[in-house]
């Protein structure tokens, strides 16, 4: 099926759906609640500080130092990243201390040394006031059972929680006399519990000062209103002030990583002003499914980013359906200071008109720039490029004060972000969007391979599926998918592959095209069959119709879908800049809408713009800022002055990469950013070219670039490998280290993968060492790349690897780039 872009689920009604925000009904500020994940963080730097500051995350939930549930996740440890990128609060999951699940039940003697343990740690960190104490993990499962149905055994049961609850409550205050805890923590909403629980609390002065339950089936995002609007009746009954809500734990695995699914929880929460944490059922690390690798955007991080980046207050959304499962919805903001309205909305297939009401020509005027961009599926682990700006358009606004912008053609797993800003004088650049085709593997031709359904709303807890379809079992020496496509030109064409494999290595499928020479597509590892990734291949095709062949090679794959789009040049994005992070106090001047057609964000001494700007591997690309006069740009600790209008050639890491621009005074209007990223200029260093010593060695790896990585390094202060590196120059450049590891740590759940990092101190010279960690890459013989910033001195530098107390990766090859082509 060709078409714009990748569509599931059933054709668009015959009549557009119909959205409508009403600018003058404000919700109040914009609280960004709903952004937070349990075990998002799994170490200090994994996410990467630049996958985690743009998110502005309000809250995560974590693991007491040291608990045995988890191998990571500590909260005291992950705090550090967490505080320095901007973070909230951190929900300490007290029983986490615990190794089995559902938790071993010793008895409330066996807890409380525990309680004391984590209130005494808490307590005396210097962050302290930042953390929240949860005594107690879905009790009315686990330990209390207060879910059963029978009442006397409800009572005798909640009899015993509610002395439970009152015992850990004051032992943490005893301790942490300050403490803030949250609970009960069901892992469902309980009327009869809570209405019970309440009194008591009251009456006992043991109430908690946040309330927490978990929302995960599908049913919450048909029912979270009625919980959430009886809930607060039952705090009126009981005479307690308004408490603030966390829903910490939210979603199934079929929403996790996909923004038309995530919009419809995030809008629910923002409307209702509450905080939630996505659920952990897979990874630790990748804030549940929205980081690949450790740095990587989704589209999922794409989404959540443009929700870091509402301002102002929320405003009224009514959707076609309110409160129906797997529905459109949405949320909004309006920010009178910046002059702009954001909607994000997503969730359903078709044609939708998004109708903005009440737009006052005394903030906008008598026209608009209406900007239209996607966040479109790439998987869980598939990366994706900045959102695609589909459209850019100048609107009249209509004499009753509304703005009407068509969405045509949108797929259920995307989410759509709508910019609203005056539209002023000129004209926005023509937006040229290339031609896509999608196509389903379950709709193509199958040798040897099976049909299997994932994610639905009765399976939430399957792993999300284009069409919540895939083909796997292609385990045959004849299994193949032979997909038809058509394509409307001869030319270059990028070849996106959504893909799972679970094999433990690297595996390969033979790619042919019209039954000609195959060449061999190799698929990283990934958590599993049904976790998936993406593949991005190159291909030329003749204009016209043609069967495009992936065929059993090494090991085995899934197959899920295939995109392909003309490529007709250069990756390019332009980063606008009125919706830039900003500090200081810039002002918004939309004068003219030429360009991007969002206006120009002016620049004073003071003021910054930070940009999250989108790199598809490590290497050299062309940034041009848009500016009135010439600006500094900052990028990994370095600063270099840029004339508008001419391209710098930057070393940009794989993922995203945060770009700073200040002035003495500018009027900014975009960061334009080229190229595939080149490795021209780069120094490359193979691990057989180091030194290795105290039991570090080289191992043969048909899998490592030239055939060998460094093994058994560290777990001693004698085991290092040491690199000569020579620079050409004096200055800041990236060392991007080639890696590999896959320690694991099994604790029994079947539902996470219990990955653990690695770390290696890295020495420049005579420098301080510094700690690098270094992710999971879900097997020994797939190599990933972390970006650290260096000095060097022209010449000859010593980089040397360690790990004094535990073993570092396995370490294929370095390659450094200067910051400053």
């Amino acid at each position: 099926m060709a078409g714009t872009l990748p569509t599931a689920g059933p054709a668009a009604a015959a009549d557009p759906q119909r959205l409508t925000v009403d600018l003058s009904a404000s919700e109040g500020p914009v609280m960004l609640g709903a952004n937070g994940a349990l075990y998002g963080l799994s170490d200090d730097g994994v996410p990467s500080d630049a996958a985690l500051e743009p998110l502005k995350i309000t809250s995560i939930s974590q693991k007491p130092e040291g608990g045995a549930q988890h191998p990571n996740g500590d909260a005291l440890t992950v705090s550090k990243s967490f505080f320095r990128n901007g973070g909230g609060e951190i929900n300490v999951m007290m029983q986490d201390i615990y190794a089995k699940w559902p938790y071993e039940d010793l008895g409330i003697d066996d807890y409380l040394p525990k309680v004391d343990k984590i209130a005494k740690e808490i307590a005396a960190d210097p962050n302290s006031d930042r953390f929240v104490y949860i005594p107690f993990n879905e009790p009315d499962q686990i330990w209390y059972k207060l879910g059963v149905a029978d009442q006397a055994q409800y009572e005798a049961n909640r009899d015993r929680f509610f002395r439970d609850w009152k015992t850990v409550y004051e032992r943490i205050r005893a301790i942490d006399p300050d403490a803030r805890i949250a609970g009960p923590n069901e892992a469902a909403y309980h009327t009869r519990l809570l209405k019970d629980f309440l009194a008591f609390a009251k009456r006992e002065n043991v109430l908690p000062q946040i309330m927490t339950w978990h929302e995960l089936g599908s049913g919450s995002l048909r029912d979270f209103q009625a919980h959430y609007d009886n809930y607060r009746e039952l705090e009126r009954e009981a005479g307690i002030a308004p408490l603030k809500i966390n829903i910490d734990e939210y979603a199934n695995r079929r929403d996790l990583s996909v923004p038309g699914q995530l919009v419809q929880w995030v809008s629910m929460f923002e409307r209702n002003k509450v905080y939630a944490n996505q659920a952990y059922w897979d990874a630790a690390g990748n804030m549940d499914g929205n980081v690949v690798r450790s740095n990587i955007p989704n589209g999922g991080w794409w989404f959540f980013r443009w929700y870091a980046g509402l301002t102002g207050n929320t405003v009224k959304v009514t959707p076609p359906q309110a409160n129906t499962i797997d529905t459109l919805q949405g949320l909004a903001s309006l920010d009178t200071s910046r002059r702009q309205a954001q909607v994000l909305l997503g969730g359903s297939a078709g044609d939708t008109d998004v109708v903005v009401q009440k737009v006052s020509r005394s903030l906008f005027g008598r026209t608009v720039t209406a900007t239209v961009a996607e966040a479109a599926w790439s998987g869980y682990e598939g990366q994706h490029a900045t959102p695609r700006v589909l459209t850019r358009t100048k609107v009249k606004v209509a004499d009753d004060g509304t703005v009407t912008v068509p969405l045509r053609g949108m797929h259920k797993m995307s989410a759509y972000r709508i910019v609203l800003t005056p539209g002023g004088s000129g004209t926005p650049s023509a937006v040229s969007t290339p031609w896509t085709g999608s196509y389903e593997a379950e709709e193509a031709a199958i040798t040897d391979g099976k049909v299997y359904t994932q994610g639905t709303v009765s399976n939430a807890n399957g792993y999300a599926a284009s069409g919540t379809k895939d083909v796997g079992s292609l385990n045959q020496a004849t299994s193949k998918v032979d997909f038809t496509v058509s394509v409307p030109k001869d030319g270059t064409y990028d070849l996106a592959i959504l893909y799972g494999n679970q094999s433990g290595t690297p595996a390969t499928q033979k790619l042919s095209i019209d039954g000609g020479d195959p060449v061999t597509v190799t698929y990283p590892s990934t958590e599993n069959w049904t976790y998936r990734a993406k593949k991005d291949v190159r291909v030329e095709l003749p204009a016209g119709t043609h069967t495009l062949t992936l065929a059993k090679g090494a090991a085995e794959v899934t197959l899920d879908r295939i995109d392909l789009t003309a490529r007709t040049a250069e990756p390019s994005a332009s980063y606008e800049a009125t919706l830039a992070d900003i500090s200081g106090k810039p002002s918004y001047d939309y004068s003219s809408s030429s360009g991007v057609g969002t206006g120009a964000l002016v620049l004073r001494s003071g003021d910054k713009a930070v940009f999250d700007v989108y790199a598809p591997r490590d290497g050299y690309y062309r940034v041009v800022p848009r500016a009135s006069t010439p600006v500094k740009l900052a990028l990994h600790g370095q600063t270099v002055a840029a004339v508008p209008g001419r391209p710098l050639k930057l070393y940009l890491v794989a993922g995203n990469n945060r770009v700073t621009v200040t002035a003495k005074h500018t009027a900014l209007r975009s960061l334009d950013v080229t190229g595939d990223g080149s490795t021209a200029g780069t120094l490359s260093y193979e691990g057989a070219s180091a030194t290795l010593a105290g039991g570090a060695k080289l191992v043969d790896s048909a899998y490592a670039t030239a055939g060998s990585y460094i093994g058994w390094l560290g777990n001693s202060a004698d085991s290092t490998a040491e690199f000569t590196v020579d620079a050409p120059t004096s200055g800041r450049y990236m060392l991007v280290v080639h890696y590999a590891h896959n320690d694991r740590r099994d604790n029994g759940h079947a539902y996470n993968t219990d990955i653990m990092s690695r770390t290696a101190d890295i020495t420049v010279g005579d420098g301080e060492p510094r700690k690098v960690t270094f992710k999971n890459t879900w097997s020994w013989d797939d190599y990933w790349t972390v970006g650290v910033p260096v000095d060097l001195k022209k010449g000859a530098n010593k980089v040397t690897f360690g790990n004094a107390t535990a073993w570092a990766p396995n370490i294929d090859r370095i390659e450094l780039g200067r910051v400053i082509g």
